[in-house]
């Protein structure tokens, strides 16, 4: 293909360009890559509207008319990326360089790939004239990796008009396949866990630091122990139903002895034992069953000499779907026991009901594509703009199909430094996404 062959044509290099704008969050700065693809819409005719609860931060929305026998569909994804800074990178992670079939940059996977297949299949369906069940909304969304503030969050309480009759959406995390007993799995994310951040508070004596406290009730020393059962220990097993979906397609896939363990874990009693068993196909579903908490930042004290009387350590909880806040603090103190201070810094309360009306739709399209394939229903271990869309009543599925090598890390890359995706993928995610523009339903 040549520059001359339309852009939706050509989904991969249309991912290298948006990874080129360096929309790292914070400050965000999305304007630029917005615009980039507001451009291309118009060059085929389409209005766009741009909302902003922030200068330079708009969202971008635009609509395409379908026949009308079905609700709208809602394609939604963000431009703006996490940031890069102390991360060894290998290749720039502006360049969006190709490399071994890859494509290297920020966002490569979340989620300016997925936005690539998705204003791919978007201007496809428009330059073709395709018969749409219905409207097709396109949302180009700014800050989702904050708190969606100025993004989803703004939309769905300012401007609940643009969704109207919106039943459906796509958006990220799923589609991507995965390994395992000698099957290919393709997890369709139908629910999400919620985002619970805290910070805790250690206290002890201060005092001189050439005369070091060598006790327990010190704040460094609590801080150690602190760190080192939540490295060694889980917080209880809750099985949801999203999650007990999963697991019962896995276990009827998966061969002997490989199903039994898959269906052993929806039993409370055995279901840390059997994730040690497994293994490396135990981390898929450690973050599954249980609410999750990992210390992320961590500030003592002021002052070289000066031995600190106060240690905070700031966490990032993840609550599964129908978990409140209540029950996280209460894991949390009888985890670690009394002796500390919880604050919540965050909360934002997830979807907790699930709507599987086009999750065999979407399963056909990748079997299709792909017959050894598995549709499988995905319990995403983090949050998304999906959370904001809920309360509209809206159930988003994460459908940003990627065929990836069996030996990718896909979440352990997602957050990273050298973060890729394969060019292929992004050209096979961007045919399955145009597929479900013509198929999908009310």
């Amino acid at each position: 293909m040549t520059d001359s062959t339309p852009i939706y044509q050509r989904p991969a290099e249309l991912l290298r360009d948006l990874i080129r704008f360096d929309t790292t969050n914070p400050p965000g700065n999305e304007a630029a890559c917005i615009a980039y693809i507001q451009d291309h819409l118009h060059r085929l005719g389409i209005e766009t509207q741009l909302y902003e609860k922030e200068a330079g931060r708009p969202n971008l929305v635009a609509r395409i008319t379908g026949r009308g026998d079905a609700p709208p569909l809602l394609l939604q994804g963000h431009v703006d990326v996490v940031p890069t800074a102390n991360q060894p990178w290998t290749r720039p992670p502006f360049g969006a360089e190709v490399h071994d079939g890859f494509i290297w940059g920020r966002g490569a996977l979340d989620m300016k790939g997925g936005d690539a297949m998705m204003i791919a299949a978007f201007l496809r369906a428009k330059a073709e004239n395709a018969d749409l069940p219905g409207d097709v909304i396109l949302c180009m969304l700014s800050d989702e990796e904050a708190a969606g503030v100025v993004g989803a969050g703004f939309l769905v309480k300012e401007h609940p008009e643009i969704f109207e009759g919106v039943k459906y959406a796509l958006g990220e995390f799923g589609g991507f396949t995965i390994a395992m007993g000698g099957r290919r799995f393709y997890p369709i994310m139908i629910g999400e866990k919620q985002s619970a951040w805290l910070k805790i508070r250690l206290h002890g004596p201060g005092g001189h630091g050439s005369q070091p406290h060598r006790a327990s009730f010190a704040a460094t020393a609590k801080l150690g122990t602190l760190l080192h059962t939540l490295n060694t220990q889980r917080l209880p097993v809750h099985i949801t139903p999203p999650v007990e979906h999963m697991l019962g397609v896995l276990a009827e896939a998966l061969p002997p002895p490989l199903n039994g363990m898959v269906a052993g874990l929806l039993d409370p009693n055995k279901t840390d034992a059997i994730l040690d068993q497994m293994g490396e196909d135990g981390k898929l579903f450690d973050a599954l069953l249980h609410n999750t908490v990992s210390p992320n930042i961590i500030r003592a004290g002021e002052k070289v000499n000066v031995i600190p009387s106060q240690v905070e350590v700031e966490i990032d909880g993840r609550l599964l779907p129908g978990q409140t806040m209540e029950t996280m603090l209460a894991e949390l103190y009888t985890l670690l026991g009394d002796d500390l201070d919880i604050e919540t810094i965050y909360y934002e309360e997830g979807p907790t009901q699930t709507d599987m009306g086009l999750f065999a739709t979407l399963g056909n399209i990748l079997t299709e594509a792909d017959p050894e394939g598995v549709p499988l229903p995905y319990l995403l271990p983090a949050a998304t703009d999906a959370r904001f869309f809920a309360r509209l009543g809206i159930q988003t599925y994460g459908f940003t199909p990627m065929q990836l090598p069996e030996d990718f890390q896909f979440m352990s890359t997602i957050h990273a430094a050298d973060e890729r995706i394969p060019v292929d993928a992004v050209n096979f995610g961007a045919e399955m996404v145009y597929q479900a523009l013509l198929r999908f339903h009310g």
